[in-house]
C-alpha cells in the first residue's frame, strides 16, 4: 500500500497516463467510451485491473497511484474461433461490415456460425494486432493487448472472437450448432462434430459441449494433451505439441493393386472416385470391383497432406496422418480404415472376389488361401468376405504371416510405439 493519493483530477491524470491511451470505440472490456471515462471510473472506485489492455506493471501501478491494494490483470488475448472459411473466402472484398454479410444470408455450403471475413474485427483494432488473409482473421499474439474491442458483438455479429488466457495451449477453434455431424464434415473440415470425445477425456472436467460444439473452460484446463489426443477430427489446436505425433490411430488403405483401374479411368476422361463408380463397370474393364479408383477423393480432404495416390493406390503417410477419419468418409468404396498407431501388420485388399477372378483382376490381392490364418501363433488373423483381416488387438506384429503369404501380400504398418506424452495423457500404465 503507498502513501495517500493526491485530489482526484491529479490521480485521473496520472492513471490515464498509464492506460493505453488509445480509445477502443466504446467497444473494450471496460465497457467506457475512453480511456478517460475508464481513468475517472477506476478513480471513483472501480477495480484497479479495470482496463484489460493493462499488463500486471500497470495495474500495480494504478494502484499505487489510488493507494489501494493491486489486483491481478486479466492478461488475455483475442482468439477467433473459427478456423475454417466455409464463408469468408466468398465474402472477403464483397461487403463492408461483417454484419453486412451477415445480414445478407448463407449460401449453401457456408457454415452459418463461422467467420465471414470481411474483418470489421481487423478496423476496430487500435493496436495493429489483426489482419485478414484469403478470408481469415489472423492475430498476432505479440501485438494483442487484450482490450476486447474486436470480441464485441459490434464489431463480430457472428460472436466467435473470445478472449483467451495468454498462457492457454489448447484451443478449439470451431462455433458451428449444426447438429447433423455429416453435414459438418461435408461443410468443413475443421468442424467440430461434438462427439464428446474429448469432454469424456479430459481429467479436470474442463471440456463441454455446448450448443453442439466442444468449449474449454480455462479456469479447470491445465494443457495436458487429453482432449487433443482424443479428438476424433483432430481440429484441436495445441501450441505445445505435434499432432501428427499425438494420436491413437491412422488411416490405412485397404488396397494396394490400384494401378490398373487408375489408368482406365485416366483414358476414360474420369476425375473423381465418385464418378468412376457410378460410371464404369469395372467388369466390363476387367478391374477389381472394390478396388481403389485412384482418383484421390480422400487426398481432397486431407488436412495433414497425409495421404496420396501413388502408382493408381491411395497410400498413407502415417508420420503425417493424425487419425482425423475425414478420407474414410471421402472414400466411396470405404476402403479406408482406422488402425492403431504402432507396428503391426495389416493386409491392404478388400476384394470380396473368387480365387480365379481375383488372379485375373490384381496381382497383389488376397487370394484367402488360408495359409495365414492356420499359422498365426495368436490367432490374429481371420478370414472375411474372402481376404483375410488382422485383429489389432491380438497381433502382436511378429513375421510369421508374412512369411507363409504365398503372394507377399502382408504388409507391416510400420510406426512408432505411443510416445511417453501420449501414454500419460490417457492414463496407459506400461504393459497395457
Amino acid at each position: 500500500m503507498s502513501s495517500k493519493p493526491g485530489t482526484t483530477a491529479e490521480v485521473v491524470k496520472k492513471i490515464l497516463s498509464l492506460l493505453p491511451g488509445v480509445d477502443c470505440k466504446g467497444l473494450g472490456g471496460c465497457g467506457r467510451k475512453t480511456c478517460l471515462e475508464c481513468a475517472e471510473a477506476i478513480a471513483e472506485g472501480a477495480s484497479v485491473a479495470l482496463c484489460p489492455a493493462c499488463d500486471q506493471k500497470k495495474v500495480d501501478a494504478i494502484a499505487e497511484a489510488m493507494g489501494r491494494d493491486t489486483e491481478k490483470a486479466k492478461d488475455q488475448v483475442a482468439f477467433v474461433f473459427c478456423s475454417g472459411s466455409a464463408a469468408g473466402k466468398e465474402r472477403a472484398g464483397m461487403y463492408k461490415t461483417c454484419a453486412e454479410a451477415v445480414e445478407k444470408g448463407f449460401k449453401r455450403g457456408e457454415c452459418k456460425d463461422g467467420c465471414v471475413g470481411v474483418g470489421s474485427c481487423v478496423d476496430v483494432c487500435e493496436f495493429g494486432a489483426m489482419k485478414a488473409e484469403d478470408g481469415k482473421i489472423i492475430i498476432d499474439r505479440e501485438k494483442c493487448t487484450g482490450c476486447g474491442a474486436c470480441a464485441n458483438k459490434t464489431a463480430c455479429p457472428q460472436n466467435i472472437i473470445h478472449m483467451v488466457p495468454r498462457d492457454a495451449t489448447n484451443f478449439i477453434p470451431c462455433s458451428s450448432t449444426e447438429e447433423d455431424d455429416e453435414v459438418t464434415r461435408k461443410i468443413c473440415g475443421y468442424g467440430c462434430i461434438s462427439c464428446g470425445e474429448c469432454e469424456r477425456a479430459c481429467p479436470e472436467g474442463a471440456v463441454s459441449i455446448i450448443d453442439n460444439h466442444a468449449v474449454i473452460d480455462y479456469d479447470k484446463c491445465v494443457g495436458c494433451v487429453a482432449c487433443t489426443v482424443k479428438c476424433r477430427k483432430k481440429i484441436i489446436v495445441d501450441t505445445l505439441h505435434d499432432l501428427t505425433k499425438i494420436k491413437e490411430k491412422v488411416a490405412f488403405v485397404k488396397c494396394s493393386g490400384g494401378y490398373k483401374a487408375s489408368e482406365v479411368y485416366k483414358k476414360l476422361g474420369i476425375t473423381s472416385c465418385e464418378e468412376a463408380i457410378e460410371k464404369v463397370d469395372p467388369k466390363e474393364y476387367e478391374l477389381c470391383t472394390t478396388g481403389c479408383c485412384g482418383q484421390g477423393s480422400c487426398t481432397k480432404v486431407c488436412r495433414y497432406d497425409a495421404i496420396h495416390v501413388v502408382n493408381g493406390t491411395a497410400v498413407v503417410d502415417p508420420d503425417k496422418c493424425v487419425g482425423c477419419k475425414d478420407c474414410t468418409y471421402a472414400c466411396p468404396k470405404h476402403l479406408i480404415v482406422m488402425v492403431p498407431y504402432k507396428g503391426q501388420k495389416q493386409v491392404p485388399c478388400s476384394s470380396t472376389d473368387d480365387y480365379e477372378d481375383k488372379a485375373k483382376v490384381c496381382w497383389s490381392g488376397c487370394i484367402a488361401c488360408g495359409d495365414c490364418v492356420d499359422n498365426c501363433p495368436n490367432s490374429a488373423i481371420y478370414m472375411e468376405d474372402k481376404h483375410a483381416v488382422v485383429d489389432p488387438e491380438l497381433c502382436e506384429n511378429c513375421n510369421v504371416c508374412q512369411y507363409v503369404c504365398a503372394r507377399r501380400v502382408i504388409k507391416e504398418q510400420s510406426v512408432p510405439e505411443y510416445n511417453y506424452l501420449q501414454r500419460e495423457a490417457l492414463g496407459i500404465r506400461e504393459g497395457e
